[in-house]
């Protein structure tokens, strides 16, 4: 498809157009970001944390040899989190080695 000069001229003038409607579009989105609520979908508090954990020997663990965790040691003590469990939960608050700790995900 070739262009004319009238077919460019013609184009020439809706560039300002364009460009004018295109900075208004994008002020009123800035405009409206600062005075969007926050949206959630949970409810305050709606994925409760885990604060008693109780721990079995790793060689109980009903986790697969690969299964993800995130360890934790402190003063001799460690402690490892399923990150399967995490997903549910995503914060363990815990006590190692005589510090408390919190764990997310």
């Amino acid at each position: 498809m070739t262009m004319t000069k009238t077919t460019c001229k013609s184009l020439r003038n809706y560039i300002p157009k364009l460009t004018l409607l295109i900075t208004f579009a994008l002020s009123a989105i800035a405009a409206d970001y600062d005075n969007d609520p926050i949206r959630t979908l949970l409810p305050y508090d709606g994925i409760p944390a885990i604060t008693d954990p109780i721990f079995v020997p790793a060689t109980v663990a009903k986790l697969d040899p690969d299964a993800p965790v995130i360890g934790v040691t402190f003063n001799g003590e460690s402690h490892a989190y399923s990150l399967y469990l995490l997903n549910g939960h995503e914060i363990v608050n815990d006590v190692v080695g005589g510090k408390k700790i919190a764990t997310t995900w």
